[in-house]
C-alpha cells in the first residue's frame, strides 16, 4: 500500500482538480497558498514538513483575516466579504 500523500501533494492535487473544474476562486486561492509554500521552501533550501506547510497556511489565513478587517474598517464591505470567503 502506498504511503499517505503529504499535505503539499494534497494541495497540488486539489489545485489540479480545481483547474479542471474551472473553479476560478478555488484555483486562485490554492495557487496563492502554493506560491507561499514554494517561497518558504526556497528560504529554507529544503522541502517542508507537513507541520511547516500548516504554519504557512495559518499565516495565509491570518493575512486574509487582517485584510478583511481592514476592508471592513475602510467601508469596502464587498472586498471584506471576498476575503472572508477565501478563508
Amino acid at each position: 500500500m502506498p504511503p499517505d500523500p503529504s499535505l503539499l501533494e494534497t494541495l497540488q492535487a486539489a489545485l489540479a482538480t480545481s483547474r479542471k473544474a474551472q473553479d476560478k476562486d478555488r484555483t486562485l486561492l490554492l495557487s496563492t497558498l502554493l506560491a507561499a509554500v514554494k517561497n518558504r521552501q526556497i528560504e529554507q533550501r529544503r522541502a517542508l514538513t507537513d507541520t511547516e506547510v500548516v504554519d504557512v497556511l495559518r499565516k495565509g489565513v491570518k493575512l486574509r483575516q487582517d485584510a478583511a478587517a481592514q476592508f471592513a474598517k475602510g467601508g469596502r464591505q464587498e472586498r471584506a466579504e471576498q476575503e472572508q470567503a477565501e478563508i
